[in-house]
């Protein structure tokens, strides 16, 4: 029971910081809402836990929707799937309390690298691309949206997920240490 406890407390307390972070950087743009988002992501997933960071990563982009920071109702699955990406691969790399920087290293520059890729592969490559005509065609995608979705799920979702991936690396040792996990 206690252990459901602090489960639910602690992926409350990380949505929650991810909503407050959405709103509050909404104005700056996407490379600061970004970063911030994957800095949650990667903090909730090595202190939280599996669990946790999965929880997160696929509520954050509803979220974000609601919040209007998320540009279409139609990507909202594609974040889901990289975001889970993101932690799903930043927890197996890195180990569940691994301390060995190196490993940490390895494991950040591969889950914003596999969170770019998934990405690109599922708004670029299949959405604005495959089933662009369709989709143009049904009025679920927009001709400004077919220009925009490009630019905003390639390389500046690698640049937010290293930002953030960094910034977690930083803090979750002292978070770690202030828990005594």
């Amino acid at each position: 029971m206690r252990k459901k406890l602090l489960w639910i407390t602690e992926t409350a307390v990380m949505l929650a910081l991810l909503v407050a972070l959405q709103s509050i950087t909404k104005p700056a743009g996407q490379l600061v809402t970004g970063s911030c988002v994957n800095a949650v992501l990667a903090v909730t997933v090595l202190v939280a836990g599996l669990t946790s960071g999965i929880t997160v990563a696929v509520i954050s982009p509803v979220l974000a929707y609601l919040l209007g920071i998320a540009p279409q109702i139609l990507t909202v699955p594609a974040i889901m799937v990289g975001n889970s990406v993101f932690v799903v691969v930043l927890y197996f790399v890195a180990g569940k309390s691994s301390k060995n920087i190196l490993r940490q290293i390895l494991a950040w520059l591969a889950a914003a690298a596999a969170k770019f890729a998934t990405l690109y592969a599922i708004v670029v490559w299949l959405i604005c691309g495959v089933l662009s005509k369709g989709l143009l065609e049904s009025g679920m995608l927009k001709p400004p949206m077919l220009k925009m979705l490009p630019a905003t799920f390639s390389w500046p979702q690698l640049i937010t997920a290293l930002i953030g991936g960094g910034i977690a690396l930083l803090i979750v040792p002292v978070i770690r240490k202030a828990l005594r996990k």
